[in-house]
């Protein structure tokens, strides 16, 4: 709230808040309200306030893309879920999106959940333990563990690997983080949800040179906040797995061929 205070005292034109307390960050909107300036949500959603504009990626669509690929590939069986944090809006709206795939499979009895666990802080030591939880309360009887992000899927996957089924269980991510691209490589995770950050940072530019000029925003969605339906702007998400990696994810520049398959062998990197 001071650095916000600070640039309105500076005459901002508009404020872009990338909240780490989702409700308490609502007291910078009405700051910034007072004095006329607009505020946009970028990457997380100020809830139960204000806010003139959303700019994210839509995260109920990257837990509906992480549940999709696990039911196409594995219809029935043992789930684990490990959401992230439950400070973050986040990790509610990818849970949401995992349940919307989910529900039918698991009311039908095909899908069973071994764990449904939050992760406070989007704590990968915390994930590792729900991870040996699960696997002690089934006897090491799990299909799949979709995780909400890459650092909790690589918590799962060391808990795996202690009990020698690195590799034989799927696992989600988010985040396309370098160290989830290896493990997709290597075959130790199966996917992840790649969101574009300088499509993001683009659109959060454009939404407030809009807003600074006056001008009607372009969207085609809004993201209840529990206040009102804000305006949202939701650049495109990629399901990213060994298939189409090095189109997505290496071809684009978001990672370097040799970092990505650095642990394995040369002559399976993809030909160029």
């Amino acid at each position: 709230v001071p650095q916000a205070e600070n640039l309105l005292a500076q005459k901002v034109n508009v404020l872009i808040v990338v909240p780490q307390d989702a409700e308490a960050a609502g007291v910078i909107v009405s700051k910034a309200h007072e004095v006329g300036v607009p505020v946009i949500a970028y990457d997380r959603m100020i809830m139960k306030a204000d806010v003139d504009a959303y700019v994210s990626f839509d995260s109920v669509k990257v837990g509906e893309l992480m549940a999709q690929y696990c039911v196409q590939r594995v219809p029935r069986g043992n789930y684990v879920i490990l959401k992230g944090g439950p400070e973050d809006n986040n990790a509610h709206l990818v849970y949401e999106g995992n349940m919307n795939v989910l529900k039918k499979y698991i009311d039908s009895g095909a899908i069973h959940i071994v764990a449904d666990q939050w992760c406070e802080n989007w704590s990968p030591e915390i994930a590792l333990k729900h991870t040996e939880n699960a696997l002690t309360a089934s006897g090491n009887k799990v299909d799949v563990i979709i995780t909400g992000w890459d650092g909790l899927a690589g918590a799962a996957i060391q808990a795996l690997a202690a009990q020698g089924l690195e590799g034989k269980v799927l696992v989600t991510g988010q985040d396309a983080d370098l160290s989830a691209c290896q493990a997709i490589v290597e075959g130790k995770q199966a996917m992840t949800v790649y969101k574009p950050l300088s499509e993001l940072s683009k659109a959060g530019i454009d939404t407030a040179i809009t807003l600074a000029r006056g001008e009607k925003l372009s969207y085609t969605k809004t993201v209840f906040n529990g206040y009102k339906d804000v305006p949202a702007i939701l650049p495109d998400i990629y399901a990213v797995d060994k298939s189409n990696i090095y189109d997505v994810i290496i071809k684009t520049g978001f990672r370097k061929l040799e970092d990505v398959y650095r642990n394995v062998p040369k002559s399976m990197w993809p030909k160029q």
